[in-house]
């Protein structure tokens, strides 16, 4: 090869090679030992075996036809790896973490047994102009559900008064860097071929340097927070603190104090607020806002029926919202209808 084919080989290779580096580290050596780094150990392995198949493709018509079946099969595997990896690290209690064996089992079979029966060597014209668009389509499709589960992510991207953290910005990285090396591929047709390789090798460099830059940081940007690993509640102090939440809530109703914050309760309480976070996350599932506004909405109820006199702006500030527009928004939200709605029915 002339000088500037071995160095289109070297970067396009490149990023290949240490994708199957970085994701033997993540299978099998990364700290913590969490579910997601396997999933991206795996979903890396899977791109660098396809890019890899794409380069030595590329530079030697010859390979044998198992090696490209081979690649393409590997592919079929990115987009689900993906999806697991993003809602392991975004709906960390989700059954994910267990119900990817499954999916995994009804998957595989699919490509493999279709490649013993079709195999890419003696049907080149089904894999080329069938079977290889339908692995981009289905890779496709795993992007775009793990484009649905990393919505309220993306939200952040057009909201001013909502800073992305390091692990915000990893994540979307990653989809980006899938969906730009999946349009690589799909649309071959009208780009270079070698564009896909190219371009995983410069994204591994990218997201790189986002790891470099976060090296100092605490906590990793790969595995989902474990905010309270370390002071976490029994079940029986949680729903002893739950009950005198409830009571504090119901008997004082601080939650009528448009300006009430968290710090405010779990003063009351003889609480830290780290310790009131955690109650609300870990055993309610709900955030300190969405928690006291279920008390607003509840009051607002009592007031809609009883004090018909009032009107519904006054009904929204006696419940403790600080705008009328806040107050027909959260009420809509948790209840399905409008105050007004619900003042009809009654």
């Amino acid at each position: 090869m002339e000088f500037n084919q071995n160095l289109l080989f070297f970067f396009s290779a490149l990023g290949a090679f240490n994708g199957v580096c970085l994701g033997l580290y993540f299978l099998f050596l990364a700290k913590p030992r969490h579910v997601s780094n396997r999933f991206l150990g795996v979903m890396l392995l899977m791109m660098s075996f396809r890019i890899g198949k794409s380069v030595i493709f590329y530079f030697n018509p010859d390979l044998a036809f198992i090696y490209l079946q081979l690649g393409l099969t590997a592919c079929f595997f990115v987009g689900p790896f993906l999806f697991f990896y993003v809602s392991s690290i975004v709906i960390p209690k989700s059954k994910i973490t267990t119900r990817w064996i499954y999916h995994i089992l009804l998957l595989a079979p699919v490509i493999v047994i279709f490649g013993i029966l079709y195999p890419f060597e003696k049907f080149v014209h089904l894999w080329r102009h069938y079977v290889i668009y339908g692995i981009y389509l289905q890779w496709f499709f795993y992007i775009l559900a793990s484009g649905w589960v990393l919505r309220s992510k993306f939200s952040k991207l057009f909201r001013t008064n909502h800073k992305m953290n390091a692990q915000e910005i990893w994540l979307i990285s990653v989809f980006v860097g899938n969906l730009v090396i999946w349009a690589a591929y799909y649309f071959t047709n009208i780009t270079y071929y070698l564009v896909g390789a190219l371009t995983f090798s410069f994204l591994f460099y990218l997201l790189a340097l986002l790891v470099f830059f976060n090296r100092k940081k605490n906590g990793s940007i790969f595995v989902p927070e474990q905010r309270y690993a370390d002071k976490r509640i029994s079940d029986e102090e949680a729903n002893s603190m739950i009950r005198k939440l409830n009571g504090l809530m119901q008997n004082e109703e601080p939650h009528v104090n448009a300006n009430l914050k968290s710090s405010d309760i779990a003063k009351k309480m003889n609480v830290s607020v780290h310790q009131l976070s955690q109650l609300l996350n870990d055993n309610l599932g709900k955030s300190f806002p969405i928690y006291v506004n279920e008390f607003r909405i509840s009051k607002a109820k009592e007031l809609l029926t009883s004090q018909t006199h009032l009107t519904l702006e006054a009904i929204g500030y006696e419940s403790g919202f600080n705008s009328k527009s806040t107050f027909f928004s959260t009420f809509k939200k948790l209840t399905g209808m409008t105050p007004s709605q619900f003042r009809s029915e009654k």
